[in-house]
């Protein structure tokens, strides 16, 4: 899952364009594998969807800030979500829906900032695994309420938005996740968990990318309906 990420967002500006363009109202697109990987805008969001072909994946736009994912298959990886290009250090994101993992996954923010570059993630419930247990505990914070093991990580020559390069990965992870099967809402404060990580010495870039309220999928299946405010 740490290689996952980061392969996938390398290669959106290379393969969208090569693969499908999106459709005209940026809603479903079927292929026999699933739905093609794509970006663009919809309902006023930004929308992000890669995958890499080898699960059998289905991602569609809804009114507004929803999306909704399924998975299967139990091999492959990818990733969907909606929310803002480029993102800001101190919007607060409301979202709710349901969330169905299983195997290994997530549900959270993600994002990238540049110079200095960084990716990040805000967990608020994963599948099997935790997706930051390769990475060193720095901390923890408490933002609206929830509690977050604060986390880093050193990605040595692997791809990124810029191409192959050296970065590190912040984490916040919510501890205890919440709880999946079930409908979920929740708040994230953006800005507490870069204030949390400043403190901690993990400064973010000042250049913003991308920033979502993603689903994540990795050699499992599942399912996601979203909607992110």
């Amino acid at each position: 899952m740490k290689v996952l990420l980061s392969f996938l967002v390398a290669a959106a500006t290379a393969i969208v364009g090569a693969l499908a363009a999106p459709s005209a109202d940026g809603s479903e697109i079927q292929a026999d594998t699933g739905t093609p990987s794509a970006t663009g805008v919809h309902g006023g969001f930004y929308y992000f969807w890669q995958t890499d072909n080898q699960a059998t994946a289905y991602y569609t736009n809804s009114n507004n800030g929803t999306y909704s994912l399924q998975w299967f298959g139990k091999q492959g990886n990818l990733i969907g979500g909606k929310g803002w290009n480029p993102g800001t250090a101190d919007r607060v994101i409301n979202y709710n829906g349901t969330y169905h993992p299983r195997g290994n996954s997530y549900l959270g923010v993600y994002g990238w900032t540049r110079n200095a570059l960084t990716e990040y993630y805000i967990i608020e419930s994963y599948g099997a695994r935790n997706p930051s247990s390769h990475a060193k505990v720095k901390g923890k914070a408490t933002c609206n309420g929830a509690r977050y093991e604060i986390l880093s990580t050193l990605r040595k020559d692997q791809p990124s938005i810029e191409g192959t390069a050296t970065f590190e990965q912040f984490w916040s992870v919510r501890t205890p996740k919440k709880r999946i099967g079930r409908a979920s809402r929740g708040t994230v404060d953006v800005a507490c968990h870069f204030d949390a990580w400043k403190s901690a010495g993990m400064n973010v870039g000042s250049e913003y990318s991308f920033q979502i309220m993603a689903t994540e999928g990795s050699f499992g299946s599942g399912s996601s309906r979203i909607t992110v405010a």
